[in-house]
């Protein structure tokens, strides 16, 4: 599993966060962010993209203190209500996916595809030894460097494209951004190191319901044993207290209370400790409870507009109100878990398990799009009506990333990726490219 950090509306719905629900097995893999499901019209302009991919050059802002919340030892454990448990997601509908020929996909001739192959291999180092993937993974595994013209031949000899539509016959929904954020952190607690993540408890309970009852297979359920029952697992507010049911099981301690909460939202990061190591942090487990958008609980109580709701928004509202900084973030019931990656790795561990690629990944809903598979997304750049069309590929899941056209767009690790996603909410299409073994 993984969650698996966002912003501008990123927060306002469930971006990598209530984390997502991975099916795959260990390494456990980075989640996404939980963000917006709402975003403009979509751009159907026919420019070609450019071929260079892109980066923010955005203005950089002035370094802050890192936000804490004062006094934190006043806070005691709430009663314990347990929070009704997240309803498990319905099974798997690939029948949305429609059967389109290549002419219908607007800009693939103009993309830069070399830049989407190294996604497409860690794809194929997943799925190689499925039957509907072998003779394709065979053919990508022959091509040593190809260029443009070689994976496109690659793709046609190959695949089979299907359009991504809704229920309704829709075929556009919301493409928003997550990204991979760098905090500030020590191996041991000190005044300024004082907010814990935590690795994966030993009593949380994951329950497979599939294994019990077929018809109810990709469904789970968390909570903790009670006696012989499985009981809602703690929640935030139970969790962030001084005497804490997980003491002892810190991985390592970060000094900003928001940045900590943004990274349970994006699923992976990197810790930069004192000493100048690097430590990559991905997701490990989930407690079970709904994600809550605080950016929407601002929004509904008055307190900041739509507009104003973004990570840094967020951040900038705590700075004026600490006090009601912690109470804040507990309406978040949503708590991720987290385990050491190796070092070296060239990108977080998504849902299937391999590292994903800045600005050729994606995170989407399993249910309709199956994970591995190379997307060709058209959609537009960050607050712009700049067509954005490229080869992509779904390598992540996420707790807001939910419907049958619904995508996070992975920009990287650092500030100017954290920029890009934090802006990013926007109208896109997608089509799906499967082996032409694969069948619904």
């Amino acid at each position: 599993m993984s969650p698996r950090i966002v912003f501008p509306l990123l927060l306002l719905l469930a971006g990598c966060a209530s984390a997502p629900d991975k099916t795959v097995q260990p390494p456990p893999p980075a989640a996404t962010s939980e963000v917006a499901d709402a975003a403009p019209d979509v751009i159907a302009a026919s420019a070609p993209e450019p071929a260079a991919e892109t980066s923010c050059d955005c203005e950089k802002v002035e370094t802050l203190p890192p936000l804490q919340i004062p006094d934190v030892e006043r806070y005691e454990a709430p009663p314990t209500t347990p929070a009704k448990a997240a309803e498990p997601p319905p099974t798997s509908d690939y029948a949305l996916l429609r059967p389109v020929e290549w002419s219908a996909i607007p800009g693939l001739d103009n993309d830069n595809l070399t830049a989407a192959w190294p996604a497409i291999m860690r794809s194929c180092d997943a799925l190689k030894n499925r039957d509907a993937w072998r003779k394709a993974c065979a053919a990508a595994g022959k091509l040593n460097n190809p260029d443009k013209a070689a994976i496109t031949r690659f793709l046609l000899d190959n695949f089979k494209p299907y359009q991504a539509t809704t229920a309704e016959g829709g075929d556009s929904g919301t493409i928003t951004g997550y990204y991979q954020p760098e905090l500030n952190g020590s191996r041991k607690r000190t005044d300024l190191y004082r907010y814990p993540l935590y690795v994966r408890p030993d009593n949380l309970v994951t329950v497979e319901l599939g294994s019990l009852y077929p018809e109810l297979s990709g469904r789970r359920l968390r909570g903790k044993l009670q006696g012989t029952k499985l009981t809602p697992y703690y929640s935030r507010s139970e969790i962030d207290v001084v005497n804490s049911p997980l003491a002892g099981k810190e991985l390592i301690w970060v000094d900003d209370v928001v940045d900590l909460f943004f990274l349970q939202i994006q699923g992976s990061g990197i810790i930069k400790l004192e000493s100048g190591a690097s430590v990559p942090v991905g997701y490990a487990d989930q407690n079970g409870h709904p994600y809550r958008s605080i950016g929407s609980v601002l929004i509904n109580r008055g307190e900041l507009t739509m507009a104003q709701a973004s990570m840094q928004g967020i951040k900038d509202w705590g700075r004026r109100n600490p006090d009601k900084l912690r109470d804040l973030l507990n309406a978040n019931p949503s708590y991720v878990f987290f385990r050491e990656l190796p070092a070296g790795l060239p990108g977080p561990l998504g849902a299937l398990a391999v590292p994903i690629t800045a600005e050729r990944s994606i995170a989407v809903d399993p249910r309709y799009i199956p994970l591995g598979a190379p997307v060709f997304l058209d959609t537009t750049f960050p607050n712009s009506s700049k067509p954005m069309r490229r080869l992509v590929v779904a390598q992540d899941t996420g707790g807001a990333i939910k419907g049958a056209i619904r995508a996070d767009f992975f920009w990287g690790a650092g500030f100017d990726a954290g920029r890009q996603a934090g802006a990013m909410k926007q109208q896109g299409r997608m089509w799906v490219l499967m082996p032409k073994e694969w069948r619904k």
